[in-house]
């Protein structure tokens, strides 16, 4: 059990001062916007969880505790069809309640729409610390492609600095194996950092390679970068420019007007191009009604 369970460590008994506690009624009215108990097995977890792994001893904890306790803090909900629900957040407690051998949890039931369903359960589990930057960077990701929202906007409701928001998004440019090696706490979002630079994929693998087998510091790898950049043959294909945290925050607040992904792109003369995809003659119309 980790530290931020704080309340597992006290009985629902200790908490309320000795008053009984009622056992779960299976026939209990599950009226929206209240607790209620819900059959587990009528429970559907929620695909945008951002954290991919669970810790198995963490998990064997935890059940332990709800063995002898019960389920402290209830899960969040949402009704779906055929009396099933979906589960918005507790995804830890909702697998340690199973492996329990609990039948029933207890749940704070939420109407709320898919936008806001997706929205709930990522920005309660990106506050979370134990995920790590690669499962917050995608989540930061699927605020953007699933619920429209800027930079901007996610750095205020989490409370985050947009710069904060923006390094972690960047991390989503490096290749798989650097991503991987981020998530199973290989290197740090410092190390990976550091690698951006380098776009060559074999590159950023050898990169890591070392720092894994050598135990490079984030500092000793920005050396490293910099002297294969030094290196590596000069290519005659145009230089890639980076767009400011500034024009990335008005293509994504664009995007979200327009209803589609507008993509900026310029050359170091600050000459480029903006692009507006459609897929048919009516989303073409509905955006230039738009832009009019």
């Amino acid at each position: 059990m980790t530290k931020n369970d704080k309340p597992l460590g006290r009985g629902l008994g200790a908490i309320l001062g000795g008053v009984e506690i009622p056992t779960a009624n299976p026939q209990t009215h599950h009226a929206t916007g209240s607790n209620s108990f819900i059959k587990i097995e009528s429970i559907d977890v929620n695909p945008y969880q951002p954290r991919a792994k669970f810790d198995e001893d963490e998990l064997k904890q935890l059940a332990d505790s709800i063995k002898t306790y019960g389920l402290i803090q209830p899960v969040t909900v949402r009704p779906i069809e055929n009396g099933k629900y979906q589960l918005i957040s507790g995804e830890r407690r909702l697998r340690a309640a199973k492996m329990a051998g609990l039948t029933e949890i207890p749940a704070y039931v939420r109407t709320v729409d898919d936008v806001q369903s997706v929205q709930m359960a990522l920005v309660e589990n990106i506050q979370r610390k134990d995920l790590n930057a690669i499962e917050i960077a995608l989540s930061y990701q699927m605020l953007i492609d699933e619920c429209h929202l800027s930079q901007t906007e996610i750095s205020e409701k989490l409370g985050k600095d947009i710069s904060t928001v923006s390094n972690y998004l960047r991390l989503l440019k490096l290749s798989t194996p650097v991503q991987v090696a981020v998530r199973d706490n290989q290197i740090s979002m410092a190390h990976a950092r550091a690698i951006l630079p380098v776009e060559d994929e074999k590159q950023q693998a050898t990169i890591v390679n070392k720092i894994i087998s050598e135990g490079l510091s984030s500092r000793q790898t920005e050396s490293l970068v910099k002297k294969t950049l030094a290196e590596a043959p000069a290519k005659k294909t145009k230089v890639k420019i980076t767009l400011s945290d500034e024009v990335r925050n008005f293509q994504s607040e664009f995007s979200k007007k327009l209803k589609t992904k507008v993509n900026i792109r310029k050359d170091m003369s600050g000459k480029g191009t903006m692009t507006i995809p459609f897929a048919s003659d009516d989303e073409l119309k509905r955006i230039i009604k738009l832009l009019q």
